[in-house]
């Protein structure tokens, strides 16, 4: 047995389907009396319908939360948050609305419910990132933690099944990351192949029937599980990454975690067998990152970095990101190795150590 501290972090979570009907009970429980309801433009109806919800407790609807909350976004959703007197956010949406109620939460002190409606894994983590200049920079603080999650299978119905199964892949990073951690322990262990294999389970189930309410509720547990590890274990290069890759080239955050996750398995898979011996057995495969690439390719997800709109000349670039300042990681950091690794995402070949 190996040593470990182990540090539960402090969060309320409410899972069931319907359960959004209970948003009103549990702003009221944290004392919020003047809530601002954070969404994307895209889902300012459903916004609209928690603020109705709400009723007198509401303040109003920010809808203008973007991916990889860009510096600019969060200062006015911290300036109309204090124009109107909120005293509490409700972030509705995936990782770049609860991104930017961690933002407002960073800076104002306010606190959050988060009403997921993807696998982004966010709502579970102390983790902020804020993007300026092309540079993404992220860090930990208790205060941008969540007080409650309001976990709804129903709100992710409506998710599309490219996006569920990308963002579902997005979350088995968290977990699998969490296996090597540095300061990973036996809890978060049970926790991150649990997590891996709800969703593996579940994506498939998803992709042949949308709206089967049970394989969405297995991958948005899953999805719980994987965030859950990430918000107590340490990042390692994957999270690097592709944390350069959509800072610095604006790419879609759960597809870029889908193309990159084979290939950063395999690479560290010389270092941690035992990691990435329950990773593959989570996965139900002979082998983490080959059967990651596998499993990726029968949901359709997407495996090249070409296919995210990357340029092959923007790999050494984005190579010389990843070191500056790297995250700890089980096997020691080459250049060349890495430009490989990124040259074989970028073309979809199948990974290799």
């Amino acid at each position: 047995m190996r040593d470990f501290v182990y540090n539960a972090s402090p969060a309320r979570v409410v899972f069931a389907p319907g359960s959004r009907a209970r948003l009103t009970d549990e702003v009221a429980a944290l004392g919020i009396e003047r809530a601002l309801v954070l969404c994307t433009p895209n889902q300012s109806a459903l916004a609209e319908a928690a603020a109705a919800l709400l009723g007198e407790r509401c303040v109003g609807v920010f809808d203008g939360a973007r991916m990889h909350v860009p510096v600019e976004v969060a200062h006015k959703a911290c300036a109309y948050a204090t124009s109107l007197g909120a005293d509490g956010v409700v972030a509705l949406g995936g990782g770049s609305t609860i991104g930017l109620a961690k933002a407002i939460a960073l800076d104002m002190g306010l606190p959050i419910v988060a009403m997921p409606t993807t696998y982004a894994g966010s709502e579970m983590t102390p983790i902020y990132g804020l993007t300026e200049g092309g540079a993404k920079r992220t860090g930990h603080d208790a205060r941008v933690l969540p007080r409650t999650v309001v976990y709804d299978p129903e709100l992710t119905l409506a998710l599309p099944v490219a996006l569920s199964i990308a963002s579902g892949l997005n979350a088995i990073a968290h977990a699998a990351e969490g296996l090597y951690a540095h300061d990973g322990n036996p809890v978060l262990d049970l926790m991150a192949e649990e997590g891996i294999r709800a969703l593996a389970d579940g994506l498939p189930r998803v992709a042949v029937a949308p709206h089967d309410l049970a394989a969405r509720s297995d991958c948005l547990y899953g999805a719980w599980l994987c965030g859950t590890v990430l918000g107590q274990a340490g990042m390692a290069l994957h999270h690097k990454l592709c944390h350069v890759l959509g800072g610095s080239l604006d790419l879609p955050h759960a597809q870029t975690h889908a193309v990159m996750l084979p290939h950063t398995l395999a690479y560290n898979a010389p270092a941690v067998p035992e990691a990435m011996r329950r990773i593959a057995r989570a996965l139900g495969r002979p082998e983490a990152g080959r059967g990651l690439h596998e499993l990726a390719k029968e949901l359709g997800a997407p495996t090249a970095l070409r296919d995210l709109g990357v340029t092959v000349d923007a790999l050494d670039r984005v190579a010389d990101l990843a070191l500056t300042n790297p995250y700890a990681n089980p096997r020691p950091l080459h250049r060349q190795a890495i430009v490989g690794l990124l040259a074989r995402a970028w073309a979809g070949a199948p990974p290799e150590p």
